[in-house]
């Protein structure tokens, strides 16, 4: 297993687990391919994400490096994502089922919480692949028009969100102006999005 990286620039208010801290997102990966464990490895931590009902609505369409599954799901992000998603391990594209199944006496209800709840998945995605030593970056930056029909996707199913998976590799390996953004973000404090009792403004 390759060894976690730590990150001594980012601090936490209160006491976490290191994890939660040293995960981030970085663009620059090397072009290494996932093996067909690791990806699976990844998924099947994703697929323990808690959901409302156990509903589990989130679905999975991945593709590893090197193949042609790999360049068409790549060709479904925009422009500026491909410029360095190209050289992703693996591509990811998170589907969520919104309604239930249908009974024979009532109609599908929709699931309120489909978006959560394939969210929670990408969390769990993302911090798995930390723990292999490798990062997941999530991107909204698709051709969304164009995917229900190029992936299949049922009535009923929504795309969510895609994720480049790899092997960090030197920010050089980016377009030039990529490289000055290729550090791990910060976060707001938590007094600005915790707050007792009711919203505060």
């Amino acid at each position: 297993m390759n060894q976690i990286a730590r990150i001594t620039s980012r601090t936490s208010e209160h006491p976490i687990d290191p994890l939660f801290i040293d995960r981030w997102s970085p663009r620059s990966f090397d072009g290494t391919p996932l093996t067909e464990t690791q990806i699976l490895t990844i998924l099947e931590a994703a697929s323990w994400a808690p959901s409302a009902f156990n509903a589990q609505p989130w679905r999975f369409i991945y593709a590893l490096k090197g193949t042609p599954e790999f360049d068409r799901l790549l060709d479904l992000l925009v422009e500026f994502n491909q410029s360095w998603a190209r050289d992703a391990g693996a591509l990811v594209f998170i589907v969520s089922r919104t309604h239930f199944d249908a009974t024979d006496d009532a109609e599908a209800k929709p699931i309120y919480s489909h978006s959560f709840d394939a969210g929670a998945a990408w969390g769990q995605l993302a911090l798995q692949a930390h723990l292999l030593g490798l990062h997941a970056h999530g991107m909204t930056g698709l051709d969304f028009a164009r995917i229900p029909e190029a992936l299949g996707l049922p009535e009923g199913y929504r795309i969510e969100a895609a994720a480049a998976i790899g092997t960090k590799a030197h920010a050089d390996r980016l377009p030039e102006a990529l490289r000055a953004r290729e550090e791990p973000s910060p976060r707001r404090p938590l007094a600005e999005i915790a707050f007792h009792g009711a919203f505060a403004a």
